[in-house]
C-alpha cells in the first residue's frame, strides 16, 4: 500500500495510533526507546547518579545531573526519619528516564497521551512503595491527578500501573526477553535484521544516483536516469531550478527496463577550489550509434547550485555494441583518480571477439578504468597514471585498472572504521550476473574478475574457465537467481548515528527488492550474509519511520556525515515519477546525542525552495514476510578452482519475467507506440534490456523443433517467395495485424520476441506496405505457431533494413525460446488505430 499524501491534523494522528494499537494486539511489544522517540544509545561520559543505565541507556552526563538534583530536591522536602528507608526507591523511580524503555515507561510511544510524570510501576511495587514512603509521589511530579491520588493507595496505583504488566518497574529489570539482546540489532526468529527508514525525498524519475559535494555544505544532489539533477539541502527542500539539466543530449526512453540514460555524477575531491564535476551518460550520434560519454562540468559562477551548461568538455567516449551492459559508476579514490566502471558491451554472454570484451584488456569494455583529470584546463583532458598495472603493456590499454567484469552496477569506497581506519580505501563493486548468480567483488590493481569464464563462483565458458592461467579473483559473495536477478551494489556503513551497522555491507537486489548484509569475519576472511527486513512490531513504530519501501531498488548512497541511503522506484521506467530516496535507521542503538552534531556552511540559495512533504506512512506488520534462506557461507566450492563446466540456460530470460512482473501490476495500461510520432530520441530507441543489464539472452532448457504436420503448416515451395518474406496471421482476418511469420528456406516459421522491439517491428510494417506501427506485441498476444518451426529468435534491428534477415539474430532455426514467445505487430496506414 501506498500513501495518499494527505495531510492529517495532530489530533487525526493521535487518534489513528491509538487504533492501531487497540487493534493489534502484537505490536504492544515494547522496543527499545527513549523520550525523544530515538533509539538508547551507550554514554559518553560514565553516569554517577543512575549507574545502572552507564553502559545502556537514554542519559548522557547533563542529564544524569539534572536527575540527581531532582532527588536531592525530593529527599529536601521528606521528613528526615524517611530518608534512610526511601531515598533508594526515590533514586530508582527518578532514574527510570534512563531506561532504555523510557518511552514505554512514560507512555511516549503513544501520541495520543500526555508523557507520564513518574515511570509506570508494577502494582505490587507500587503498593509496597506507598505504604513505606508514601510523600514522594507528589514529590517527584505536578500531575494534579495524581496528587488528587495520592492519599488512595488502590486508585494510586491503578495510575501508575502499566497496562502491559511484563514490561513495568522493576519487572521488566528480570524480564530475560528484554534485556538478553538488548542494545543489538533486532532479528526475527530467522536472522534477519530488522532496520527502520525515514523517506527524504519523493516524486522522482528513476533516481539513478545520489551524491554531496564534500564542501561541508551537506547537500546532496539526486540524478534523474532523464538527465536532470536536483539540489536538496540540508533541511530537504529541494531547489527549483536543476543543478544540472541534459535531458536533450541523454539518450534513454520511457520503455520498462530500458537501462541507457543519465546513469552517474561525481564531485572532484577539490571542487571547492576548482568546481567541477563529471557525469556519465549515454548518447546517440549519426547512424544511430550508442557512446559512453563521460564529460566534465564547471560549476557556474553566477549560483552556487547550478553548473554552467556551457562547461562541458567531453573527456572520453566508448562505443557500445548494444543497448545495455551500460555500466555507470564514476568515483574518485583517495589517490585523487577518476575511476569509471563500464559494461561489456551488451548481449548475452559477451560474444565479442574471441574471448569477449571484458577478458580483452584492449578493449574498454568490461573493465574498472582509472584515469587522472587533475590540472587539465591545458594539455589533455587526461592523463594515465604512472602506477597503472597495464600502462607498460602494448597489448593493453593503459586506462585500464582491472578486468574480467560484466556490469558493475554501483561501487563504491570504503570510509574506513571511524576509529581505527581499519578497511578504508577499499572498493566493492556489485557485478550484475547472467543466467545464475549476481556477486560482490573487491576490486583490486591489475586483477582480473573472471567474466565470461565465470559467473559468480561457478563456470560460464568452459574453454576459459579451465584456463589455468586466467589468475581471476573469486567474488566475495555470490547469490542464486531464485534470491533475486539483478545485484545493486551498496556501502560498507560507516556514519556515526548507528553504530552497530558499522562494518556492514549493505546492498540490495533490483528485481526481488531484497535488502542484504555481509561482515566480514577477520579471522577467516570469510563474509557473513545476513538479509535485511523491514522491522515489526513496535521496531519502527515511532514518529517520522516507516516499514516499507517500493521493490525495484535502484541505487544506494552516501551523505556527507557517512550515513546510509538507497533510492527505488515503483515503475521501472526512466520517466515514471514513483522514486523515492530512503535513510536506513537502526532503533537498537545510537551514537550518543551531540556526537554526530555538524554545522552546515550556508549555501546562497537563488532558486525557490521546494519544501519536502513525506509520502510514505508506516504499515503495521506481525509476522515478518518469510523468504528462501540463503546459505551464509561466501566460499566458493572445495576444490581451489571451480569445475570446470558448459554454460547451461538454467533460468528464464531476466527481461521476459520483469515484464511480466510490470504487466501484472499495470495490467491494461501498456501504452502504444508508433515512432512518426515520437520525438527522434524516441524513435531511433533500441530495444531496452533489464535494468543494470540482468538480460541473459538465455531461456530455460534447449527447445527441440516442433515437427509441422497439417495442410495449414505445410511448407510453402513456391519459387515466387524469396527469403525474408512476412506474413500477419490472427483469428480476427485482419491484415494489419498478427503473429510474424517468416518465410526462409522453404518453409514459414514463427519469431521469439527476446529482444523484440519497435524498430524491428517496422521492418515488418514496412514490408507489408505500411506506414507506421503502432505496437511492437510479445507473449503470443495473437496466439502461439505451434505447428511451426522457430525460425529467428534474439532479433535486434535499426528500423532500416529491408527484411528480418538484415537484422543482427541468433542465426537461422537457432533459439532457446518457445511458442510462448511468439512476437507479433500491429500495423496501419494513418498514425491512429483503433
Amino acid at each position: 500500500m501506498r500513501s495518499s499524501g494527505v495531510t492529517r491534523s495532530a489530533a487525526e494522528l493521535g487518534l489513528a495510533w491509538a487504533l492501531l494499537l487497540a487493534s493489534c494486539p502484537g505490536l504492544t511489544e515494547s522496543h527499545p526507546q527513549c523520550l525523544d522517540f530515538k533509539p538508547p544509545f551507550r554514554p559518553s561520559r560514565e553516569l554517577v547518579f543512575c549507574v545502572q543505565y552507564r553502559e545502556f541507556g537514554c542519559c548522557e552526563a547533563a542529564r544524569d545531573r539534572e536527575l540527581m538534583d531532582r532527588y536531592y530536591r525530593v529527599l529536601g522536602r521528606l521528613e528526615h526519619s524517611l530518608h534512610a528507608s526511601c531515598a533508594a526507591q526515590v533514586q530508582d523511580i527518578l532514574c527510570q528516564e534512563c531506561s532504555p524503555y523510557a518511552a514505554h515507561l512514560f507512555d511516549a510511544e503513544d501520541p495520543s497521551t500526555p508523557v507520564r510524570t513518574v515511570a509506570g510501576l508494577c502494582k505490587d511495587y507500587c503498593t509496597e512503595v506507598w505504604q513505606k514512603c508514601r510523600p514522594i509521589f507528589g514529590y517527584m511530579s505536578d500531575d494534579k491527578d495524581l496528587l488528587d491520588l495520592e492519599n488512595n493507595m488502590a486508585k494510586l496505583c491503578h495510575y501508575l500501573a502499566l497496562n502491559d504488566e511484563d514490561y513495568c518497574f522493576p519487572r521488566l529489570l528480570t524480564n530475560t526477553k528484554l534485556t538478553k539482546n538488548l542494545g543489538l540489532i533486532t532479528a526475527d526468529s530467522e536472522g534477519c535484521l530488522q532496520l527502520c527508514l525515514v523517506e527524504v525525498a519523493n516524486g522522482l524519475q528513476n533516481p539513478v544516483a545520489m551524491v554531496h559535494a564534500n564542501d561541508g555544505t551537506h547537500r546532496f544532489f539526486i540524478a534523474e536516469q532523464v538527465g536532470l539533477v536536483w539540489t536538496y539541502l540540508p533541511d530537504r527542500t529541494r531547489l527549483e531550478k536543476p543543478f544540472l539539466n541534459i535531458t536533450e543530449a541523454v539518450l534513454t526512453s520511457p520503455w520498462e527496463g530500458d537501462e541507457r540514460g543519465f546513469l552517474c555524477l561525481v564531485f572532484h575531491p577539490k571542487f571547492k577550489h576548482n568546481g567541477k564535476v563529471y557525469v556519465y551518460y549515454s548518447v546517440e550520434i549519426e547512424d544511430f550509434e550508442e557512446r559512453i560519454r563521460i564529460s566534465e562540468f564547471t560549476i557556474s559562477s553566477r549560483d552556487m547550485n547550478t553548473l554552467d551548461h556551457s562547461s562541458e568538455r567531453i573527456i572520453l567516449e566508448v562505443d557500445e555494441p548494444a543497448s545495455n551492459h551500460n555500466g555507470g559508476q564514476l568515483l574518485f579514490g583517495d589517490d585523487g583518480y577518476l575511476y569509471i566502471f563500464i559494461g561489456d558491451g551488451g548481449m548475452a554472454g559477451d560474444p565479442f571477439g574471441k574471448f569477449g570484451n571484458a577478458q580483452n584488456r584492449s578493449a574498454l569494455l568490461g573493465k574498472v578504468l582509472r584515469i587522472d583529470v587533475d590540472n587539465n584546463n591545458q594539455g589533455p583532458l587526461y592523463r594515465i597514471p604512472p602506477d597503472n598495472p597495464f600502462v607498460n603493456d602494448v597489448s593493453a590499454r593503459p586506462e585500464v585498472y582491472a578486468y574480467g567484469v560484466r556490469n558493475m552496477w554501483r561501487c563504491s569506497f570504503d570510509r574506513g572504521d571511524p576509529i581505527t581506519k581499519e578497511g578504508k580505501g577499499r572498493l566493492f563493486c556489485g557485478d550484475v550476473g547472467q543466467n545464475k548468480f549476481e556477486e560482490i567483488d573487491i576490486i583490486e590493481k591489475g586483477k582480473n574478475y573472471g567474466w565470461r569464464a565465470k559467473e559468480g563462483f561457478s563456470c560460464y565458458d568452459k574453454k576459459l574457465c579451465s584456463n589455468s592461467s586466467l589468475g581471476d579473483v573469486l567474488p566475495i559473495y555470490a547469490y542464486p537467481h531464485k534470491h533475486g536477478k539483478s545485484v545493486t551494489g551498496g556501502y560498507i556503513y560507516r556514519g556515526c548515528e548507528f553504530p552497530n551497522l558499522n562494518g556492514l555491507y549493505i546492498f540490495g537486489d533490483f528485481m526481488s527488492g531484497r535488502l542484504m548484509a555481509l561482515k566480514e569475519n577477520r579471522q577467516t576472511g570469510e563474509w557473513q550474509y545476513n538479509e535485511i527486513c523491514m522491522g515489526v512490531g513496535q521496531t519502527c513504530m515511532f514518529p517520522g519511520l516507516i516499514n516499507n519501501y517500493y521493490q525495484y531498488i535502484i541505487s544506494f548512497a552516501e551523505d556527507e556525515a557517512g550515513e546510509l541511503y538507497f533510492m527505488s522506484t515503483g515503475i521501472a521506467s526512466a520517466t515514471s515519477p514513483t522514486g523515492v530516496v530512503y535513510k536506513m535507521v537502526d532503533t537498537s542503538r545510537r551514537a550518543p546525542p551531540g556526537k554526530c552534531h555538524y554545522e552546515p556552511l550556508p549555501v546562497r540559495v537563488k532558486s525557490k525552495r521546494i519544501e519536502f512533504v513525506a509520502k510514505e506512512r508506516f504499515i503495521p506488520k506481525t509476522v515478518p514476510t518469510k523468504r528462501p534462506k540463503i546459505k551464509t557461507t561466501t566460499k566458493p566450492p572445495a576444490r581451489s578452482r571451480p569445475t570446470p563446466q558448459p554454460p547451461k540456460n538454467t533460468t528464464p530470460d531476466w527481461l521476459d519475467e520483469f515484464l511480466k512482473l510490470l504487466r501484472k501490476e499495470n495490467a491494461g495500461h501498456e501504452p502504444r507506440l508508433h515512432p512518426t510520432s515520437a520525438t527522434t530520441k524516441q524513435s531511433t530507441a533500441k530495444p531496452p534490456k533489464s535494468r543494470k543489464g540482468g538480460q541473459s539472452g538465455e531461456r530455460r532448457g534447449e527447445k527441440k523443433k516442433s515437427k509441422t504436420t497439417g495442410a495449414s503448416t505445410k511448407r510453402t515451395e513456391s519459387s515466387e517467395l524469396q527469403n525474408g518474406a512476412v506474413r500477419l496471421v490472427n483469428n480476427q482476418g485482419r491484415t494489419d495485424r498478427g503473429r510474424v511469420e517468416i518465410y526462409v528456406n522453404g518453409e514459414w516459421g514463427t519469431v521469439c520476441d527476446d529482444l523484440w522491439s519497435v524498430k524491428a517491428a517496422m521492418v515488418v510494417c514496412r514490408q507489408l506496405g505500411f506506414s507506421y506501427v503502432m505496437k511492437a506485441s510479445k507473449h503470443a498476444e495473437f496466439g502461439e505457431g505451434r505447428t511451426l518451426n522457430i525460425l529467428l529468435d534474439d532479433v535486434q534491428c535499426t528500423g532500416k533494413e529491408r527484411n528480418l534477415l538484415e537484422c543482427a539474430h541468433k542465426g537461422i532455426g537457432k533459439h532457446n525460446c518457445s511458442h510462448t514467445e511468439d512476437a507479433g505487430v500491429v500495423c496501419s496506414q494513418t498514425e491512429n488505430v483503433s
